[in-house]
């Protein structure tokens, strides 16, 4: 078995392949779980030195956990297609998984945002579980915003991943629609209810808590983008799933 994997889910991820793959050359394994890419991303990822397996999409945590099952590893990095792992992070990775200290480690995240990275916001420092050892806890089973969940003491290591979240506003637009869509989905199988007042309400509560609350003023023109994207993401989540219950419900009359 191999000391370290870091695995790696993709679909239509051209752009961010290729640099993300290299950038975690340095495990004895990488490999890219691709949900029926029609671009470039396999022929990259596999260019690149990974190991490529193709499986139907089933959401974020699910391919997630799939991919650590596949995975030849003892150790696991989970790594994001717009993420990237520094020289300083790698060799900090190598020495947790040597010192076998604790099963899971957090790692900070660095943000870009269409032409900035973030020190407020909410977006700095951002720590996620990311390094683990196989078996000591999986990712929740939902459509999007998935957390590692983990019984253990979880550790913490000192240098950050960076994350190329936010390249352009095209991005930011496709994000919002995608995420809430499956932000609204997951709520609808947990029996939420949406309405216009609580998108409307909710919105606006993303909006301070980012902007105030996390200190959103301190980054800038960018802060107010991204808070502003925020409560449209929250906004659009709940109409979405005001929708999905009205829908369901003229299906059962």
């Amino acid at each position: 078995m191999n000391k370290l994997s870091v695995v790696i889910i993709s679909k239509n991820e051209s752009i961010n392949i290729y640099n993300c793959v290299k950038s975690a050359s340095f495990a004895e394994e990488v490999l890219v779980l691709d949900s029926g890419s029609d671009d470039d991303t396999v022929k990259l990822a596999k260019k690149a030195g990974a190991r490529v397996i193709s499986s139907k999409w089933l959401g974020y945590g699910a391919q997630k956990n799939l991919a650590i099952k596949l995975a030849k590893g003892e150790w696991i990095f989970s790594l994001d297609a717009d993420e990237r792992i520094n020289t300083n992070l790698a060799f900090e990775i190598i020495s947790a998984t040597k010192k076998d200290q604790d099963l899971v480690y957090e790692i900070s995240r660095k943000s870009l945002f269409v032409s900035k990275f973030m020190a407020y916001s909410g977006w700095r420092p951002d720590f996620t579980k990311r390094l683990f050892k196989k078996g000591s806890g999986a990712f929740q089973e939902k459509s999007v915003h998935e957390h590692f969940i983990t019984n253990f003491k979880v550790g913490r290591l000192k240098e950050s991943l960076i994350h190329y979240s936010y390249r352009d506003f095209e991005t930011v637009l496709k994000k919002i629609n995608t995420y809430s869509s499956c932000g609204a989905n997951d709520y609808h199988k947990a029996k939420i209810k949406g309405s216009l007042l609580k998108a409307i309400l909710h919105g606006l509560w993303a909006f301070f808590k980012t902007y105030f609350i996390k200190f959103g003023f301190l980054d800038g023109a960018e802060g107010f983008m991204l808070a502003f994207a925020n409560a449209e993401y929250s906004y659009y989540k709940y109409l979405k799933l005001y929708y999905l219950h009205r829908h369901s419900k003229d299906k059962k009359s």
